[in-house]
């Protein structure tokens, strides 16, 4: 007789609506008329996103006591569908951003389709509680991003991201795989608290392997120096797969970062919080002086990503229930300034048909003075200064970083701060302090398209960007009950 687990159909309800509406946008790409299929393959991903997130929170409500489902594979907890909810709502407003851009292209219901089973392998991913369950929801997104980076396939650039983020992307899910086999042959368990518990802290095999599993969490998390995907793959994707792969896959590497090596590796807990940390600075140094020397505001941003990469590896590196509630902060005001930050570019990309430069930003916060009060507010956020999340962000990880002891690691993200403001301010000042004369145009075709949807999505971004700051309380409750479910 064969004995099946019981399933808690429940705890997997955000990940089974957005692999329904998955399901149902692929069948629109082969049903409905040509005309019809690009609304209603974008309305059935954006209900499967908003219906996740309201599983989600539902499932935040109801898991105070995490615990493991479905034979402990997966772990039904508040840190869990937290960073279900900042997935989903990434996901949510990506999808406003990709239909404005989507009219030229073919397949919506495929694109739509592939959107949604990545949230959902993100989804599942935040969610594991073994070696197999994370691995087969690393690959179940990464699969899915690398055909959407590719998915503009008229354009060349969109092929070669597709192509490096497969090669790249391939061998950072190998070196995570060696790791996990090794693991498993010194500890002879798959589940993160089997694995605490072997107690194989001083074997040669083990260290090795809890070394690949951080190398192969770096690569999806864009941390330098497993960055080099980054900026090509940010730059040549469709923006609107940008936006939501920057918030989205971020949130899903860090936070189980977060939950395996808090959970599997306890007893390594002084050799991890020391990795981490290098891994921290070396995204602060890389992020921050490449960004530098960027024109094009896409790479720049790409750039700034590894540079909040390390900001939130920073928090991770503490190892402390602070580092912990700090981390899912910065995601959530981080999330929404990222992607209100790639609208912004998508809109302008839209305007002049190419790509988006310091020079060609000329003129755009007068041209359209929404999008350009937004872009500013995103780049104060990202430089971390006040009446945005991302001045409260960076506090709270400094203050975990502190309260370990490692001021140096403090002074360090200081540092990184004020090279930032240098590049941040330069897309400040190319919207409002340059001629539109530089651009030499002749302006035709009046105004540019309203695309509601896409100011929509950057509405949003903004009042999170601006709410978090004075919502703060509200938001380190959630971050506190979420990392709850941890032992530090």
């Amino acid at each position: 007789m064969i004995h099946t687990p019981s399933v808690d159909w429940f705890a997997l309800s955000p990940e089974l609506v957005l692999m329904t509406a998955a399901a149902l946008a692929m069948l629109i790409a082969v049903l409905v008329p040509r005309w019809a299929e690009k609304p209603l393959a974008a309305v059935v991903c954006a209900l499967g996103f908003a219906g996740a997130l309201i599983a989600a929170g539902v499932l935040f409500a109801h898991s105070a006591d995490g615990h493991g489902v479905v034979a402990d594979a997966i772990q039904r907890d508040r840190l869990a569908a937290l960073a279900q909810m900042i997935v989903a709502g990434a996901g949510l407003l990506s999808v406003g951003i990709c239909y404005a851009g989507r009219g030229s292209w073919r397949h919506s219901g495929e694109f739509f389709a592939l959107l949604a089973s990545a949230g959902a392998g993100m989804i599942f991913l935040v969610s594991a509680s073994n070696l197999l369950t994370l691995f087969l929801g690393l690959e179940w997104f990464s699969i899915s991003l690398y055909i959407l980076a590719a998915f503009d396939v008229d354009v060349v650039g969109s092929l070669e991201a597709g192509l490096k983020y497969l090669i790249v992307g391939s061998f950072g899910s190998a070196v995570l795989l060696f790791g996990s086999a090794l693991v498993y042959g010194t500890t002879g368990h798959l589940d993160f608290a089997g694995i605490a518990s072997a107690g194989q802290t001083s074997d040669p095999l083990f260290i090795a392997g809890l070394a690949m599993i951080i190398a192969g969490l770096g690569f999806k998390s864009s941390a330098a120096p497993f960055h080099m995907w980054t900026p090509d793959v940010y730059e040549g994707s469709p923006t609107g797969v940008t936006a939501f792969m920057s918030a989205a896959t971020k949130t899903a590497a860090l936070v189980l970062t977060l939950r395996v090596l808090t959970t599997a590796f306890p007893e390594r807990h002084q050799l991890w919080t020391v990795a981490i940390a290098v891994l921290a600075c070396a995204s602060l140094a890389v992020g921050n002086l490449a960004a530098l020397v960027q024109r094009r505001v896409k790479r720049m941003l790409a750039y700034s990503s590894v540079s909040h990469a390390g900001f939130m590896l920073i928090a991770i590196a503490a190892g402390n229930a602070l580092g912990g509630r700090a981390l899912l902060y910065y995601l959530i005001a981080y999330s929404a300034m990222s992607v209100g930050a790639f609208a912004v570019v998508a809109a302008r990309e839209r305007e002049l048909g190419k790509e988006v430069t310091l020079d060609n930003l000329a003129g755009f916060g007068w041209e359209r003075p929404f999008l350009g009060v937004a872009m500013w507010v995103f780049m104060l956020g990202f430089a971390g200064l006040p009446l945005t999340g991302g001045f409260v962000g960076k506090f709270y990880a400094f203050s975990a970083a502190y309260d370990r002891g490692w001021i140096w690691l403090v002074i360090v993200g200081v540092v990184a701060t004020a090279v930032s403001l240098y590049y941040y301010f330069a897309v400040i000042r190319a919207m409002y302090m340059r001629p539109a004369a530089e651009l030499q145009l002749a302006p035709s075709g009046g105004s540019p398209p309203p695309e509601r949807l896409l100011q929509a999505s950057v509405a949003v971004a903004l009042a999170v960007t601006v709410g978090s700051f004075f919502a703060v309380q509200p938001l380190i409750d959630l971050a506190r009950d979420a990392v709850s479910s941890l032992t530090f």
